[in-house]
């Protein structure tokens, strides 16, 4: 399958916010990574976590292939080389991780995949960065510091793209403080994809909260 790193990161930026979700259940993931695309979210960061994590990944990637190829996955909480290969194998089109680590971003320079490393420094996003990393996610994003910290790195290194996952709520008042602070975009988990909504197996709502995320951001951005 053909990769686009670059598209894949234009794309991330663009949607402004990346859902990230896990479920053991393959028809569950298929409906809520659908109900995220049909709301304007095509990047979505599948966890690897969980037993058997990538085949059930393996089997949504496959799914999408065919039935709708704009949609992107990735793979999150991916803290190693080996694991980066048995997902980018599988169809993911993004690594994110919850730390940085050199061999999972030499890995992804060698196949041109986007690898997102989580940091919680500026060294570490400084590394990060000489390793080819275009995003960095901030995380846990609210333990390392929240919008104050973001502002703090992007002024002394305003080429800096950063994505805070972990303290992200999806309300006008926390996204606007991320926002306003320079991200270049935020993930965002059962905090949009609700225990609620899943519960409910209430697509159509998760695809609606979906939407309004985005357009929320959108507005932000505009102001």
């Amino acid at each position: 399958m053909a990769i686009d790193r670059l598209k894949v990161l234009t794309t991330m930026m663009d949607q402004g916010v990346i859902p990230v979700f896990y479920n053991p259940d393959v028809e569950l993931c298929k409906n809520v990574i659908k109900a995220c695309a049909d709301g304007g979210a095509k990047c979505v960061e599948f966890t690897n976590r969980g037993d058997f994590a990538s085949h059930v990944f393996y089997e949504c990637a496959t799914h999408f292939a065919k039935a709708d190829p704009s949609v992107i996955l990735g793979v999150g909480s991916c803290i190693d080389a080996p694991t980066a290969g048995i997902y980018v194998a599988n169809g993911a089109r993004f690594v994110v991780g919850s730390l940085l680590n050199p061999d999972v971003a030499k890995f992804c320079n060698r196949r041109k995949i986007a690898y997102c490393p989580g940091c919680g420094s500026a060294t570490e996003i400084s590394q990060a960065e000489e390793l080819g990393c275009e995003i960095v996610k901030v995380f846990p994003g609210s333990c390392v510091g929240g919008p104050s910290f973001v502002k703090s790195v992007l002024g002394p290194t305003p080429w800096t793209r950063i994505m805070p996952t972990g303290g992200v709520d999806a309300t006008e008042e926390s996204l606007t403080a991320w926002f306003k602070a320079g991200v270049a975009c935020v993930g965002i988990g059962s905090k949009l994809i609700t225990k609620e909504l899943l519960a409910a197996k209430d697509y159509k709502g998760i695809e609606k909260k979906v939407a309004s995320t985005i357009a929320l951001i959108r507005s932000i951005r505009g102001k």
